[in-house]
């Protein structure tokens, strides 16, 4: 789930959103099984309403945890400084749209959830070998 602008992502993300919509919010193939969420986000600096497929770990309370790992590339993907800019967003979750806002978990929150998320989800360690920066998580807070 690269955060590209290429057309090889583009084409990548707009057929799991079409699969994620077609089956009540599930998905094939490598993604199989894996907890999915559509974020909508603002563009920070276009303005332009954008739809990206994103793993995600459920935490219980209306509450979903998104990873801003970009592959382990040395920068955050661009959604990541979508939702810093404009943190409240509408969500897809299976058949559910909600309205959320994005907060990012720092300090000591940041360090307790990450080696369980990790735990759960190897390549998220190895993401983390690639890169210099701290990888963000950010937890999605239902508003509605």
């Amino acid at each position: 789930m690269a955060d590209s602008a290429s057309d090889g992502t583009k084409n990548f993300n707009d057929k799991i959103i079409e699969e994620f919509r077609a089956n009540d919010g599930t998905v094939s193939g490598p993604l199989a099984g894996t907890p999915m969420i559509l974020i909508h986000h603002i563009g920070a600096k276009s303005g332009i309403e954008r739809v990206t497929p994103l793993a995600y770990t459920p935490q219980g309370d209306c509450r979903y945890v998104i990873v801003a790992s970009n592959g382990g590339s040395p920068t955050h993907p661009s959604w990541y400084y979508n939702l810093k800019a404009n943190p409240r967003i509408k969500v897809e979750v299976g058949t559910e749209t909600l309205t959320v806002l994005a907060a990012e978990l720092e300090g000591t929150a940041r360090a307790k959830l990450w080696p369980k998320l990790v735990a759960a989800s190897p390549s998220l360690g190895e993401f983390e070998t690639k890169t210099t920066r701290q990888i963000p998580l950010l937890v999605l807070i239902r508003e509605d």
